[in-house]
């Protein structure tokens, strides 16, 4: 598993605008199986994105795939491996 840790910029419109796509692309990741969980903290100043993936190649082309990662307001935070001891995904 690996887990994308987003930072934004509070109300900036690029990223308000781009973020119905970006939901869409989600979905469709949920749908495969790939996005395990995902969504904004409560205070709007970033999200957590949890993708059950082989490597980190395959969590590079899941954010490269999608434009949302580079909108102005966006920044990736961290992308990093995470052990799950316990999970219900």
């Amino acid at each position: 598993m690996w887990v994308i840790e987003l930072s934004f910029t509070p109300g900036d419109e690029q990223r308000l605008a781009a973020r119905p796509a970006h939901r869409e692309v989600l979905a469709r990741l949920h749908e495969q199986g790939v996005v395990k969980a995902a969504g904004p903290f409560a205070d709007e100043t970033g999200a957590y994105i949890v993708l059950d993936v082989p490597d980190r190649a395959a969590a590079d082309a899941v954010v490269a795939a999608d434009p949302y990662y580079r909108a102005s307001g966006v920044t990736v935070a961290s992308l990093r491996e995470w052990t799950t001891v316990i999970s219900s995904f």
